[in-house]
């Protein structure tokens, strides 16, 4: 599975636990595209994880990821996961296109 993490809220990126209004969506690995449509103008990040066991979580082992994972604007990873800045986009439009790079560490 594939879990999908919209916020527009910097204090509840990247696990969106305690925001009301985040959107999640869980699709199966071998679908490549989804949509958000709708979304008010405004700022966004997206966390993605390639959730391989199903366990609605990122599997880590001292803190390294053992599942894949990946940012809105491909932002960068350094010693845990990108701030809501790096990652955030604009949506200014009817769409906004984002292509997120899955990272693979084991």
């Amino acid at each position: 599975m594939i879990r999908i993490c919209l916020t527009a809220d910097p204090d509840n990126f990247p696990a969106c636990v305690d925001d009301a209004n985040a959107l999640t969506r869980s699709i199966p690995a071998n679908v490549h595209i989804t949509s958000f449509p709708g979304l008010p103008q405004r700022g966004y990040a997206l966390a993605v994880i390639h959730d391989e066991n199903n366990n609605a979580k990122l599997d880590t082992l001292a803190g390294i990821p053992r599942e894949g994972y990946g940012f809105s604007r491909n932002a960068a990873v350094r010693f845990g996961p990108p701030r809501f800045s790096a990652a955030r986009f604009m949506v200014a439009g009817d769409a906004e296109l984002q292509q997120v790079k899955m990272r693979y560490i084991f």
